[in-house]
């Protein structure tokens, strides 16, 4: 029986994911686990350390990835042999994947050989709603068959897009349903934008940094895309009106609240003047709010200071609930979302109705509101955390958020090379990703500043990398 004691603490500490991680690497190094040795299924693990299923699902594949366990369809985990068998060709020397687009964009989501994701920009399992999405599950698995044979409306589930109608009045966006479409993700909602209303050669302004996925999405498109500071209040106001007197662009993409990467918000006088320029100039602005209810209340809102005139909203469920049931949603005027709608038939028809029923499910479950504050809550005391180890272990903090998941920050002293992207390969080497800032710069250029998703930045071995790197200069 493997019994490890672990430490539930809000401020500080490795994640439960990391705790057993680091505690069963532990017993089989000191052969307490021999090879061959089952361990405890996902679920019999988790009933016994009182953790959810999905931590030691990640869990047990990190432990995989780095050699621990075995994993065979229908037999579970065991303790893999690590020694070579006489004879037989020597076990692969784990090498540290490439730091490049492709790898950032899609194998990093997979690759569990990593143990140290800094840089990624999700939450870890054991901080989501897993009792609201439990009880999500049993009721939608109740559902009659009939109610979810078909490919479902166009705009998405009615029920959803009411209930999200309903939120965004409270906030003083007053919206009807059928303002409201839903799409698989944030991130596709922002596609469907971009192929509605932009065309190829089309110039665009965006945040600079600004989210990275973003800007994949319209160099696909043929965009030609044009950075904006962001500096500690927002954007850079006299240079975004110099931008769009001399490059007439389409569109404004912003993301308003807790900011991917810097962390920050954009002060009210900010997101006024950002505003008044865009009616001047008839600019559509784009306000992705995907971290609208982690920010602190009265943080402001750019669709409801306009009244859905000059913006279009997007934001989404996967920062709340969990990123894997894809759901997302645009909101604009009626006419802008009959036609996101057609967009979002012409390229995938419908959005899966399943996946939107369990969030609906979620969202009225009773757990939701409790759930958010306290994830709020402890984001915002992890921020404190993990911002004061970064100034302590030689980083520089471009600004404390309120919140959230991210900090933007660098060495105090230029990196070899001066490039975020070479701190970022050297600690590949050692388990640790960070994400440079060239992939949040609108002109790819390499920077030394870097992102860190304050869940995942608490682990010991990443403050030991960069006193490592501080000490080599």
């Amino acid at each position: 029986m493997i019994q490890l004691d672990l430490t539930r603490s809000r401020r500080g500490g490795d994640t439960l994911t990391e705790q057993i991680v680091a505690g069963i690497a532990a017993m089989v190094d000191r052969r307490a686990l021999r090879p061959g040795t089952s361990v405890p299924s996902v679920r019999r693990f988790a009933a016994q350390h009182g953790v959810s299923t999905y931590t030691v699902a990640e869990a047990y594949g990190r432990l995989t990835a780095l050699g621990y366990l075995a994993s065979r369809a229908g037999s579970g985990y065991t303790v893999a042999h690590r020694q070579a068998i006489p004879g037989a060709a020597p076990a692969p020397r784990w090498e540290a994947p490439v730091l490049n687009a492709a790898w950032l964009l899609s194998d990093v989501f997979a690759d569990h050989s990593v143990p140290i994701k800094a840089g990624a920009g999700w939450l870890p399992g054991d901080w989501l709603n897993e009792e609201g999405l439990h009880q999500a599950i049993r009721a939608a698995a109740r559902l009659p068959a009939g109610q979810v044979s078909g490919y479902g409306h166009p705009y998405g589930h009615a029920a959803l897009r009411e209930h999200i109608a309903t939120g965004l009045g409270r906030h003083g966006m007053p919206v009807q349903a059928g303002q409201v479409v839903l799409t698989q993700g944030a991130t596709q909602a922002l596609d469907l934008v971009v192929r509605t209303l932009l065309r190829a050669g089309d110039t665009v302004l965006v945040e600079d940094p600004c989210y990275c996925n973003l800007l994949q999405i319209l160099r696909l498109a043929g965009l030609r895309v044009i950075g904006v500071p962001r500096g500690k209040d927002g954007l850079d106001t006299d240079a975004l009106d110099l931008a769009i007197r001399e490059h007439a662009p389409r569109a404004l993409f912003v993301n308003t609240v807790l900011q991917n990467p810097t962390g920050g918000t954009l002060t009210s006088m900010n997101a006024h003047r950002v505003l008044q320029l865009a009616e001047r100039h008839r600019l559509l602005v784009v306000e992705d709010d995907i971290y609208r209810e982690l920010a602190p209340p009265g943080s402001p809102m750019l669709a409801a200071m306009d009244g859905l005139s000059h913006v279009v909203y997007i934001n989404g469920f996967s920062k709340t609930i969990t990123p894997s049931l894809r759901v997302g949603y645009v909101a604009a005027s009626p006419e802008l979302a009959k036609a996101f709608a057609r967009t979002k038939m012409a390229v995938g028809l419908t959005s899966s109705e399943v996946t939107e029923r369990l969030v609906y499910a979620v969202l009225t479950g009773g757990h939701y509101g409790r759930h958010v504050e306290s994830l709020a809550a402890r984001l915002r005391a992890q921020q404190d955390h993990v911002t004061e180890r970064m100034e302590a272990h030689g980083l520089e903090v471009m600004l404390r958020p309120e919140g959230g998941m991210f900090a933007w920050a660098r060495l105090r002293e230029p990196v070899a090379q001066g490039t975020g992207s070479a701190l970022a390969t050297q600690a590949l080497a050692h388990g640790v990703w960070l994400a440079p800032g060239s992939y949040f710069a609108a002109d790819e250029a390499d920077t030394p500043w870097i992102r860190f998703n304050v869940a995942t930045s608490d682990a010991p071995q990443l403050w030991s990398f960069f006193d490592a790197v501080r000490g080599a200069r």
